[in-house]
């Protein structure tokens, strides 16, 4: 099951900008368990960069022969190296276009 506290913070803090934005009070979210947004987005970063690693080493110990290692991990742990790294990506640009949103805003 994933989890889903992350994207439920993040949306969490995207609705209370949207009403700062909009003048309304600002409503607190108490389900969301007082986690930042940036420690969400910060944790995600760093999921991305230690599965990038580990797959890079998995790879350059398959490269150099070793027999702990097989070809099918490898490429196993390649592949989710890769969509952890495009769903960082998406995630990123809804936050660009989230942002250019509330910037085009009229105040």
């Amino acid at each position: 099951m994933m989890d889903t506290r992350g994207i439920e913070q993040m949306l969490s803090e995207l609705r209370a900008m949207s009403q700062a934005a909009q003048n309304k009070p600002v409503q607190a979210d108490t389900a969301a368990g007082g986690v930042s947004f940036s420690d969400v987005l910060n944790n995600a970063l760093k999921d991305v960069s230690a599965a990038q690693k580990e797959a890079r080493s998995m790879a350059e110990d398959f490269s150099a022969a070793d027999s702990r290692v097989n070809l099918q991990d490898v490429m196993v742990n390649l592949q989710k190296a890769n969509l952890s790294f495009q769903q960082m990506v998406q995630v990123r640009n809804r936050l660009v276009s989230a942002y250019q949103d509330i910037m085009n805003m009229a105040v």
